[in-house]
């Protein structure tokens, strides 16, 4: 009977179509998705992202409903193997490098939850990004991530319909300095994003072009993420990206008639869509006859398609091409196409895709507010159509385990899950019991984190006569007083290392910081953690001067300080890294930071803020309600935003973080309550305003859905909490 049980329970989370069987929904709530993403009424989007991060060890609501049915074993060998692989497979799914990974991820997980008919397109990389060994002389060692989609849950690979056997596959289009496309292949992945209560789902549908009939230039371009050793493999990756979109569209299907690009990466897309425009218009010959008028006319058709993200005013994070290298992998139209939409007015001899993009869109935006102002500076003749769509993070992926049951268990916020306004101005917050409940679950999370790095520094200790690494930190080489305890002040810092971001800015002068501590007596851990691109040398340099500067700080402080550097950084330890610490720390060059998402997760746990008034924080500051300000506030126009070194403001926004310390020291020390009050605003006044349902209800007006009456009023409600541009509904 129990059997009979649990093979009818997993019925409800059985489906499968003409493409494959998946797990995870039912058939009726698969039908219902596929159903609109291939209506053809065409209301759906396409979201468009080179890299998605949506690890299922961070959000598993598969595994919590197996968990919850009490669904652990099986004798039947089918439903045994799909609840072990949910229950105890790999959970890691690699292919993210940092935010905008992982902006992504939260962002189709709220999709998801709120029943919006959207697909996302990406590529799914062999070898992932890479994965970071961490050595005290070497500081950072990259080397390939070794990962099988196979064995991962979420990620079913679909085949040929009606030929289980036969891997569905795809042609896609490369003009390689031909005039005639040649077809380059691709196998496809569906991962399921999938909504907390199972209800629905948005698929990613992952490219793998790494076949042995693919040509070694498609391989290498595609084998790891932001592959970047020459201009050629980068270009080729961009290409292999956009160029994919419309034919995996074709082969499955989908219908959408709105493309969002999440970054200009994938902005080949907007070319192919242009080819097509013009394809129809003049006909199979349209090279031949094709005017700058043409051309002009199907950008301004296919702009209404288009919806563009822009991420970083930061210069490496636009791609621009030179004219002669691109010449070598397209064909004379698009040239043709690209000489009027990606012009660069500072640099003729090259493509500028951010310019294309900016060109040829419906609707363009950037992630805060301060970052409108800076890319309306940077891109003057497009200021007018660039807005702001403020980034948030999904509440429900990043609230700890423990702040999460406190939250479930609280009669006026347990709907939070769903609704993340429910938050705002709730007397409940205010109460004994919720503040004792919730100062527990901190207290709880802090352990977690601290003996995490306990563990992580013994581990390394013995490794040493076992392996060639000598451990990143200092602690590992000491017996003495060489591990963390719980409840000492903790400020954890954790993001991709790069120069503008100054991950080593508040260790300028150690003297100082070390004498603050000394003259209070006060104990301070300090948990850093990040990567650094294989490439970015300045980036790795700043990761050697974290390990190289902790023996002297400890030191110097007589002990309370604390360094800590945690190799290997991933989603995992990012959600115990922002729960667990006291306070969440972010110091990049004003106005250099789009937005800084990490800090919202530690927002989304009531942890507040010490942060250079940049991306997010402009807004979730609240004059001093969730934390505390430091560092250079001057106005964007006399802002400058270069990236040298003798440019980044060390000495000064270093004094404004030594200024300030002695205040949060004396506040979590002695004025606890005072303390748990910035945690209980930042849930009061930061968990409604930066979580991704209110940001894709913002999206979702700039995609121009149909939407029924009950999401149409959700989306509205979720506007209401905020709205980046301060406009009315």
């Amino acid at each position: 009977m129990t059997e009979q049980k649990n093979i009818s329970l997993l019925q409800e989370v059985t489906c499968s179509n003409d493409f494959g069987s998946y797990f995870g929904v039912s058939q009726q709530t698969f039908d219902t998705v596929w159903k609109r993403l291939t209506s053809t009424d065409e209301n759906s989007v396409i979201y468009i992202s080179m890299e998605i991060g949506a690890d299922p060890d961070v959000f598993h609501p598969v595994k919590d409903f197996l968990l919850k049915k009490e669904l652990t074993d099986s004798t039947d060998e089918h439903i045994k193997g799909l609840i072990d692989k949910y229950l105890h497979g790999p959970r890691k799914i690699p292919n993210y490098s940092g935010g905008l990974g992982v902006l992504a991820g939260d962002t189709l997980k709220s999709f998801a939850d709120t029943h919006i008919p959207v697909a996302a397109v990406s590529l799914l990389y062999r070898e992932g990004y890479f994965s970071q060994h961490v050595d005290s002389q070497l500081g950072q060692i990259d080397h390939a991530t070794s990962w099988r989609p196979e064995d991962t849950p979420t990620l079913f690979q679909l085949h040929e319909a009606g030929n289980p056997e036969r891997p569905l596959e795809v042609t896609v289009p490369m003009f390689n300095g031909d005039e005639k496309a040649t077809g380059i292949k691709a196998h496809v992945w569906m991962k399921m994003e999938i909504a907390q209560d199972l209800d629905y789902f948005v698929p990613e549908f992952l490219l793998d072009y790494n076949l042995p009939s693919s040509p070694e230039w498609v391989r290498e371009a595609c084998r790891q993420l932001y592959s970047a050793k020459t201009d050629l493999m980068k270009a080729n990756q961009r290409r292999l990206l956009g160029s994919v979109v419309l034919p995996v569209m074709e082969k499955l299907g989908l219908t959408a008639n709105t493309f969002h690009l999440n970054e200009q990466h994938g902005v080949a897309v907007t070319l192919h869509l242009m080819l097509r425009e013009l394809r129809n218009l003049l006909g199979s010959k349209f090279a031949e006859t094709v005017t700058d008028e043409n051309i002009l006319s199907a950008g301004n058709k296919v702009a209404q398609g288009i919806v563009y993200t822009i991420h970083t005013p930061v210069k490496a994070g636009h791609d621009r091409f030179d004219k002669t290298l691109y010449s070598k992998i397209t064909q004379k139209t698009c040239r043709h196409i690209l000489n009027l939409m990606a012009y660069d007015d500072e640099a003729p001899s090259e493509y500028n895709f951010t310019s294309f993009a900016m060109r040829v869109n419906r609707a363009v935006n950037s992630v805060s507010r301060l970052h409108r102002d800076v890319t309306q500076r940077q891109f003057p003749k497009f200021a007018d159509k660039i807005q702001a769509i403020t980034n948030g993070v999904h509440l429900a992926t990043w609230a700890s385990e423990n702040r999460s049951r406190v939250f479930d268990t609280s009669e006026e916020v347990a709907c939070w899950r769903d609704n993340p306004g429910c938050f705002t101005n709730t007397d409940l917050l205010a109460s004994n019991d919720f503040r004792q409940r919730f100062r527990t679950a901190w207290q709880e999370d802090n352990t977690l984190l601290t003996e995490y790095v306990n563990n992580m520094l013994t581990t390394h200790r013995t490794q040493m006569s076992e392996t060639w690494l000598e451990p990143p930190n200092y602690l590992s080489f000491i017996e003495a007083d060489s591990f963390l305890e719980p409840g000492v002040y903790t400020i954890g810092f954790a993001r991709r290392f790069s120069t503008y971001k100054r991950a080593d800015l508040i260790f300028d002068d150690i003297t100082t910081l070390a004498d603050i501590l000394v003259k209070g007596n006060r104990k301070i851990n300090f948990i850093f953690a990040g990567k650094a691109h294989p490439q970015d040398e300045p980036g790795k340099t700043v990761i050697k001067l974290i390990l190289d500067i902790q023996e002297k700080l400890y030191k110097e402080s007589n002990g309370l300080a604390k360094l800590i550097f945690i190799p290997g950084y991933d989603m995992e330890i990012a959600k115990m890294m922002v729960s667990g610490s006291h306070a969440w720390l972010n110091s990049p060059k004003r106005p250099l930071e789009a937005s800084g998402t990490s800090g919202m997760k530690a927002a989304m746990n009531g942890v507040p803020n010490i942060s250079v008034m940049d991306g997010w924080w402009v807004e979730g500051y609240h004059e001093g309600q969730t934390g505390w300000k430091f560092g250079y506030e001057g106005a964007v126009e006399e802002a400058n935003l270069s990236e040298d070194r003798h440019t980044l403001l060390y000495e000064e926004d270093s004094l404004s973080f030594y200024n300030v310390l002695p205040e949060i020291l004396h506040t979590y020390y002695e004025q606890p309550e005072r303390y748990l009050d910035m945690a209980i605003n930042n849930l009061m006044l930061n968990v409604p305003i930066f979580n991704t349902h209110r940001m894709i209800a913002e999206y979702v007006r700039k995609y121009d859905l149909r939407l029924d009456s009950k999401t149409a009023e959700q989306m509205s409600v979720f506007r209401k909490l905020y709205l980046s541009e301060d406009e009315k509904e």
